[in-house]
């Protein structure tokens, strides 16, 4: 029998002497009583009113009980605060925090939409409204930033583009087998920004393609919808991309060129390039030999591929990796570039993009970027905006976080610091109080936070 119709039951927990009730009936309660501090986010970008803007609601007017902007907001503010799926809808309709997110009477306002209403919604956006969304979260982003960057402008900004696998578990559109990852699967494109050295990178679009698709794919197009908004945000400031391995492709090379861009792309192996490398890999063997250690030797050459259209500068880092138990290795790497400077500068450049990693892991383990179980492929790039969009509301909480100990902390920890907190409602005529804990652990920090985001104390 369901124990959602009891009213109390009681459980004997093991090394706890009293009995514990646990009582589910407390009406006005949640468990996300920090959400008032996304939603304060929110209001200061007008991230998901921009959102809103770039989606036609093609509904009868008569007949629509919950706007688009509601529904995104519905579907962000739950991704931030950990709910994935559209089926979570049925179990916070009548959360008081997140009514009270969506502007609605905390005890008497209507019910947040249904999973169905939530489906039809994800389904009905179609492409140009897409591409609006895409344009309009980038163009956000980018503006934040140089609102942020007025007294002192960057020098360099440094695009970094990175493809990640996607499993999918169904029939979902344009889904297919992918050999490097040995799985079916999409294949999204994440692409972030990052300004002079600073660490945080920022996410300005995120890009669903097929499961077939090589790693240039769609790498031009985002360039292309970047490259001028930055150069219009940030006149007279560098402009670098770095690639991984696989976006060696004559049209991004001919992009490069054309928009002078710097480029720092990998390279994969090659029968080729290893002959050119095959004396730096010798003299790798022969000071490992020596020292017991593995050991690198730096070089460059000029190389051009079939597909190129001139010589190109690829840095060449011969080594040879020597782990105790094991045979030494070799493992020449490539990186061509138009950088200036000593190889082993322009490849720690090249590896600087593996914190790029770190942001598709909080894209995926935090936020649920592979949740995309959609039957239409238009459906579930729908799904990767709105995961984008909860990111950069979280990217910005952590920004404003300097001095509080969150400042670092990646989205799940930030949603269990400053979010997930247990929260009782009260509603007078005039206001709705928020009682939480006084035992509150990240109470300094999220009280901070408040007022950074235009809460004022009374």
């Amino acid at each position: 029998m369901a124990t959602d119709c009891i009213p109390q039951c009681s459980f004997d927990f093991p090394g706890i002497r009293q009995q514990v009730v646990a009582r589910f009936d407390a009406e006005l309660a949640s468990s996300d009583g920090g959400l008032p501090l996304l939603k304060a986010v929110d209001e200061r970008l007008d991230l998901t009113t921009d959102l809103a803007k770039a989606v036609r609601d093609r509904r009868d007017p008569a007949k629509v009980e919950h706007t688009i902007h509601d529904l995104l907001r519905q579907r962000i503010y739950g991704l931030a605060c950990g709910y994935e799926d559209a089926n979570d809808a049925a179990r916070l309709a009548h959360d008081p925090i997140h009514k009270l997110a969506l502007d609605r009477d905390p005890l008497d306002g209507r019910a947040l939409a249904a999973q169905p209403t939530i489906s039809r919604f994800e389904n009905a956006v179609d492409r140009k409204g897409l591409y609006r969304m895409a344009e309009a979260l980038a163009e956000l982003v980018i503006e934040t930033e140089r609102r942020s960057r007025l007294r002192r402008r960057p020098r360099l900004i440094t695009i970094d583009l990175d493809p990640t696998d996607d499993p999918t578990h169904g029939q979902q559109e344009l889904a297919f087998f992918a050999y490097h990852y040995d799985t079916w699967c999409y294949l999204p494109l994440i692409a972030t920004i990052r300004f002079d050295d600073e660490p945080e990178q920022h996410l300005v679009a995120a890009v669903l393609r097929p499961g077939n698709a090589v790693p240039s794919i769609g790498a031009v197009a985002v360039l292309k919808r970047l490259v001028p908004r930055l150069r219009r945000a940030f006149p007279g400031t560098r402009l670098r991309v770095r690639l991984d391995g696989g976006f060696t492709a004559p049209e991004l090379f001919d992009l490069f060129d054309d928009e002078g861009l710097e480029y720092v792309v990998g390279m994969p192996q090659n029968k080729k390039l290893n002959a050119i490398a095959k004396d730096l890999v010798t003299e790798a063997r022969g000071r490992s030999a020596t020292t017991g250690h593995s050991e690198r030797v730096w070089g460059e050459t000029q190389y051009r591929t079939r597909s190129w259209d001139r010589d190109r500068r690829v840095v060449i880092k011969a080594e040879v990796i020597r782990l105790p138990g094991r045979e030494p290795r070799d493992n020449p790497r490539y990186v061509v570039t138009n950088l200036r400077g000593k190889p082993e500068r322009v490849y720690a450049i090249y590896c600087g993009r593996g914190d790029e990693e770190n942001r598709i892991k909080e894209l995926k383990n935090d936020l649920a970027l592979g949740r995309t179980s959609c039957s239409r492929f238009v459906a579930n790039q729908l799904r990767v905006l709105l995961v984008a969009a909860a990111y950069v509301l979280m990217q910005q909480l952590r920004r404003r976080a300097e001095g509080t100990g969150c400042e670092r902390a990646q989205v799940g920890t930030l949603r269990l610091r400053l979010l997930k907190v247990g929260a009782w409602v009260e509603r007078s005529v005039r206001r709705v109080v928020l009682h939480l804990p006084t035992s509150f652990p990240w109470r300094s920090a999220w009280e901070i936070l408040a007022i950074r985001f235009g809460a004022a104390v009374t």
